[in-house]
């Protein structure tokens, strides 16, 4: 089974419309809103985006081992074709 997973911001409409995406396509996911998150856990996320040399700009999807970042219907759709 493909595990996704969003870094969010609670505030953002792309964020909303990419948990909206893969809620009408009933495919599980799990996210973490980053504004809300403990401090601890944003410097976690923090250290995992720059390791992967990407932006604290949102959202940013993990569809198993890959990373889309920004709200990209075309490309999710195309990642969950692919299993």
């Amino acid at each position: 089974m493909t595990k996704v997973m969003m870094y969010t911001l609670s505030t953002c409409p792309w964020c909303k419309k990419t948990k909206q995406w893969f809620n009408d396509r009933n495919i599980p996911f799990d996210f973490v809103d980053y504004d809300k998150a403990e401090k601890d856990e944003q410097k976690v996320i923090q250290d995992r985006v720059r390791k992967e040399n990407l932006t604290l700009s949102f959202p940013i999807v993990y569809i198993d081992d890959k990373v889309i970042q920004g709200y990209s219907p075309d490309k999710y759709d195309e990642m969950m074709s692919k299993k």
